[in-house]
This record gives C-alpha cells, sequence and structure tokens, in this order.
C-alpha cells in the first residue's frame, strides 16, 4: 500500500478510534459493515482493512468470521495499557521483580491516598472493614484466607480518589502470566506464607492500616501499607523476565481482582 493510502487508512482509524473512546459505539456493538464503512469514509476496500488493522493492533476490535461476524468493539481497558507497556519493559529486559516493586510501591501511595479522603469515613473505611471482615472468617483456610484478603487490596485501589493511579495499577497488573498457575506455585513455594503466624501477621497489618485510615493520617497509611508488601513472599520474586506480551484481545482475559475472581499477587 502507497503512502497516501497508508495516511487515509490512518485517518479512517482515528476516526473510527474516537468515537470507540467518547463511547459513540459502544463497547460490545459491531461497526457497520465494511462495505457501508467504505462508502461512509470514500475510501477503497484494501485501505478500509488497513484502518481495521491498526484498531485490532490496539485492542479497540476484534473480528468474528461467520454469517453473524463483524468487527466487534472493545472499549480501552488496563489490558489494552499494560499491553504497550509491557512491550517497552520487554525491549528493555525489566525482570518481574521490578514490576512487583513498582506495583508496591504504587499501591502503598493509594493507601496514603485513601486516608486522605474527606469522605473516607463513609466511602473508605466501612467498605475496608466489611472485606476484612469477611476475610477473617477464611483465616483457617490457608490458601481460601490468600484469597479473600485480595479484596482488601484491591478498595485500596479503587477508593484511592485518583483515577490516572488506578489506570497505571491495572495496567501493570495485567502483565502478569497465567495468574493462578505462577501464583498458586509461589505461594506453594514459600510456605511460610501458608503459616498461621504469617497469616496472623496480615491480618493485624490490614487492622492497622484500616485504623489509619480511618483516622486520616496519610504517612501511616501509606508506610504501614509499603511495609506490609514488601513483607509478602509473592514479592521475593528472581530476577526472571517478563514473558512476551500479547495483544489484550488475543489473550486470556486476566481484570484485576477487584472485577473478577482470577489471582493476584498479594498476601
Amino acid at each position: 500500500m502507497d503512502r497516501p493510502e497508508l495516511g487515509r487508512a490512518a485517518a479512517v482509524a482515528e476516526s473510527l478510534r474516537a468515537r470507540i473512546v467518547s463511547g459513540e459505539l459502544e463497547d460490545g456493538a459491531f461497526l457497520p459493515r465494511q462495505e457501508d464503512l467504505v462508502a461512509a469514509f470514500d475510501v477503497s476496500m484494501p485501505t478500509l482493512r488497513e484502518a481495521l488493522r491498526i484498531l485490532h493492533a490496539e485492542g479497540l476490535i476484534s473480528v468474528r468470521r461467520g454469517n453473524r461476524g463483524g468487527a466487534l468493539v472493545h472499549a480501552p481497558s488496563d489490558d489494552n495499557a499494560g499491553y504497550a507497556v509491557g512491550l517497552v519493559l520487554q525491549s528493555r529486559h525489566v525482570p518481574m521483580s521490578d514490576l512487583n516493586g513498582a506495583l508496591l510501591h504504587l499501591e502503598s501511595v493509594c493507601a496514603g491516598l485513601c486516608a486522605a479522603r474527606p469522605d473516607r469515613a463513609e466511602t473508605v473505611v466501612p467498605e475496608l472493614q466489611a472485606v476484612h471482615e469477611a476475610a477473617l472468617t477464611t483465616a483457617d483456610d490457608q490458601m481460601g484466607y490468600a484469597m479473600a484478603s485480595l479484596q482488601f487490596h484491591d478498595l485500596l485501589v479503587e477508593h484511592c480518589g485518583n483515577e490516572t493511579l488506578k489506570l497505571m495499577v491495572g495496567a501493570l497488573d495485567s502483565l502478569w502470566p497465567d495468574p493462578v498457575t505462577v501464583r498458586t506455585r509461589r505461594l506453594n513455594e514459600r510456605s511460610g506464607f501458608l503459616d498461621a503466624r504469617m497469616r496472623l501477621g496480615s491480618i493485624q497489618a490490614h487492622e492497622r492500616i484500616i485504623r489509619y485510615i480511618r483516622a486520616g493520617d496519610v504517612d501511616l497509611a501509606q508506610r504501614e501499607a509499603l511495609h506490609h508488601l514488601q513483607a509478602s513472599p509473592i514479592y521475593a520474586l528472581d530476577g526472571t523476565a517478563m514473558t512476551s506480551a500479547e495483544p489484550a484481545r488475543q489473550r486470556p482475559a486476566y481484570r484485576h481482582p477487584g472485577r473478577d475472581t482470577t489471582a493476584s499477587r498479594h498476601d
């Protein structure tokens, strides 16, 4: 395809991208038929297909085959952002331990921001307390407590009040490969986590974080969260490099545990 046609394809992709990002083309909807798009943009079919390839590479559409097929719209997600970030990190041979380090610092900042919220007593503390109490009912179940306590950390991010920070955490979280297998194996390898004393320490740390957030103590909430996350055996990773990235819409979906039941990396 020559340069002018590539330019027209990019322009078509930009127009469709703007409609997807704005919500005019809703998540889960189909794009108009290719014949209709060709007519609407006054371009050739190869040019339109190049535009669709651009959007597909960005994770904004996926193509379904068959009689009921077409280009399915996907709203931008944490996975889309994570894919691009992952490519850069892989090109620099960044190990997973570096990713973990960034995440634990970001999430500790989230804890501090929760403490800074003027409405924390109504919006943050009750949910943290409810999730914490639910986790206590599984304290005698090694893996059950691990999975239940993940929700506590998810809420720290969800209620931090900063959408950019939430996106950064979600994007980095999405880079974990096969999280259930990897995390479960690491927990089993680090049997200290499965010790009742380790779980008790986690419970006490959660209680302190809630107390500091309730009191509005930003510094203590952030420091306690950082210390707690650093003490988690999940962060005791080696220098293994990241695996090769795949486009968000072409790999098995992994959502932040707050939006799914998939395992993550904490506690």
